[in-house]
């Protein structure tokens, strides 16, 4: 089985958090490369990483969105209390904040499951089973990357989790952003993922309280765990 190292940042600047995956990322595929010239007995294996966090309130701008999903111009951000970066992964706008639990997977995929799709369908399931535990029927809306809720019901169809990744020879950074306690209000000043026609919501909305954080996060890395066969360590 293989081991995944796991750190939980707790409240952290998206800048530091982005900082830091992407040192990890980095550093995967230098050791990738490193050993494509080596022989077998001497190569070095590859690290994985989850990292869990929030974030102080921030938009992020993957590299297909459009700017203009962003409702806010530069003076309302600074009313608001609110960062802006584009960044390097895919998908369109979404908010981060306090409440909403982040995760980044930096995974090998060489040893895992070649294969994107299939990478993000078990985030994807990772979500889904998180939420049966608390009694919630979640899923997916064709074509639209995501966690759902009513999602066979165009007009009551809400995302509670959006996600975005970057790969590069396999190696995964970015990853998913679950509404657990999250203020809402902040999606009402971006067009969130692009999708003008659809809602969000949280795990608090959904059950009318708030949620427990912790117990939260436990469950949702028992469920990457088992969909990935891994072993949290750290």
């Amino acid at each position: 089985m293989r081991s995944v190292h796991f750190r939980d940042l707790g409240l952290i600047d998206y800048a530091e958090a982005w900082d830091m995956q992407t040192r990890l990322f980095q550093a995967t595929i230098d050791r990738k490369l490193a050993n494509r010239n080596l022989p077998t007995e001497d190569q070095q294996a590859t690290e994985d990483h989850l990292l869990f966090c929030e974030h102080p309130h921030v938009y992020t701008l993957g590299k297909s969105g459009m700017q203009s999903h962003l409702l806010l111009n530069e003076e309302g951000l600074r009313a608001k209390s609110v960062q802006f970066f584009p960044i390097d992964r895919g998908g369109d706008i979404t908010y981060h904040g306090p409440g909403q639990l982040v995760g980044y997977p930096i995974f090998d995929l060489d040893q895992h499951f070649t294969d994107i799709h299939r990478y993000l369908r078990t985030l994807e399931e990772a979500i889904i089973g998180t939420l049966e535990t608390y009694g919630i029927k979640a899923g997916r809306i064709t074509g639209q990357t995501g966690v759902w809720i009513d999602e066979a019901e165009p007009l009551k169809a809400r995302k509670i989790c959006a996600f975005g990744i970057r790969a590069s020879r396999w190696v995964t950074m970015h990853g998913f952003a679950f509404n657990v306690n999250t203020d809402l209000a902040y999606f009402g000043h971006i067009i969130p993922c692009g999708i003008a026609d659809k809602g969000v919501t949280s795990l608090a909305k959904e059950l009318g309280r708030e949620v427990d954080m912790g117990e939260v996060k436990d469950r949702l890395k028992m469920e990457l765990a088992n969909l990935f066969d891994v072993e949290l360590v750290g």
